[in-house]
């Protein structure tokens, strides 16, 4: 059976690693093997945590391990000959070594490669629960999301053409001076890309495996989270939580913070409809920061109240897309919805929907934000919207 995995991620400083950590600290308490992972360069588990944590699995109690992972450690498992031949080729044509080092990373390739430890977890068997703290704004999952393309590229990889690159690589070398790949260098990009098909397929597994999204009742932040949600939603990973840190309690309202207190208020009220029917989880601003076991758990406290923090939190996909022939479809889970009048609003690339005075808003990706509403109707719960 598949461990519980949990994937926390949102913009940098909404306080992700400390949600995650609470959370793995309280399946810990419920008697449930966690480990905690971080995969985020920045590395701040430990900070938050207040205890040394290793490139292995660091345990801190009965039923609790951390770890955070090493990009470097990572990079030499699964790239080592791709850098150092494409290194090699790279300062042949003038390139300073200490730049050609640095250009054989892919752009994201350090979180990538980070990520791919999740995979080993999963494939072990010896967690019941997994929690990673990942890099921000979910790139690195937008990294995963091409498993087409991917199998495309294994099968180029493994098929005649690196029979053919085999035959090229002397005369490649006598004729146009240029170092082709060798052997080791071809088989680590089809474990790479083999790597990344799993991947995508362990993320998929919606029955075990879901995104919660942090952020903060900022507009900007807000307006960040649902972008990602719908990148999400488009890849077909299933969000099944929003956490809405550092709220301002009720009884500032009338100070000096009551101002801040109702512009968070009604960002609040924009995160309920647009990531709505996901459930949203709250967290206040505490008076201290957010640091060590105590803090952690007052933090887990405050979300999970009454809730299972490792309990699949919502099980379906809230918005689809799609795009054929110039005309798009997004398809909206709307269970608040039996019957009424539909009206469709278009604001740059926001779509808003009223069903039954019932408001959502949604991100549309590029592919259909040049689109125009085109009509909608409901459908089993579903709200479809056409564009053209």
């Amino acid at each position: 059976m598949a461990p519980r995995t949990i994937l926390y991620t949102g913009k940098g400083g909404v306080g992700k690693t400390s949600v995650a950590a609470a959370t793995a600290r309280r399946c810990a308490h419920a008697g449930l093997r966690t480990v905690v992972l971080s995969t985020d360069p920045a590395h701040s588990l430990a900070d938050v945590l207040e205890v040394p944590v290793g490139s292995e699995p660091t345990q801190l109690g009965p039923s609790l391990w951390a770890q955070q992972v090493s990009a470097q450690e990572e990079l030499e498992r699964h790239w080592s000959a791709v850098q150092g031949w494409l290194g090699e080729v790279l300062v042949e044509r003038g390139v300073e070594q200490i730049a050609a080092e640095e250009l054989t990373v892919p752009p994201g390739g350090d979180e990538l490669f980070s990520l791919l430890r999740l995979k080993r977890h999963v494939e072990e068997g010896e967690w019941d629960v997994i929690v990673v703290d990942c890099a921000p704004t979910g790139e690195t999952l937008r990294l995963l999301s091409f498993p087409e393309a991917a199998r495309w590229w294994l099968g180029k990889l493994m098929g005649r053409e690196t029979q053919l690159l085999a035959a090229a690589r002397p005369l490649a070398r006598a004729f146009l001076d240029l170092r082709l790949p060798d052997e080791e260098v071809m088989g680590e990009v089809q474990g790479l890309v083999a790597n990344l098909v799993a991947m995508h397929d362990i993320l998929r597994d919606r029955s075990a495996v879901t995104v919660r999204l942090v952020t903060t009742p900022d507009r900007m932040v807000v307006a960040e989270a649902m972008r990602t949600f719908t990148y999400l939603s488009l890849y077909g990973y299933l969000t099944d939580a929003v956490i809405v840190n550092r709220v301002f309690p009720d009884e500032l309202a009338g100070t000096y913070f009551g101002a801040w207190r109702d512009v968070q208020q009604r960002e609040l009220e924009r995160v309920r409809d647009g990531f709505s029917p996901v459930p949203v989880l709250r967290a206040p601003y505490f008076e201290v920061e957010v640091l060590g076991n105590a803090m952690l758990d007052r933090l887990g406290s405050a979300l999970f109240d009454g809730i299972d923090p490792a309990a699949l939190l919502h099980s379906e996909l809230a918005q689809e897309f799609s795009l054929a022939d110039g005309k798009g479809q997004v398809r909206l889970a709307v269970p608040f919805a039996t019957k009424g009048d539909v009206s469709l609003k278009k604001m740059g690339d926001e779509l808003v929907v009223r069903v039954d005075e019932r408001k959502r808003t949604v991100v549309l990706p590029p592919a259909l934000a040049a689109l125009n509403p085109a009509g909608a109707g409901l459908e089993d719960g579903v709200l479809v919207v056409r564009l053209a």
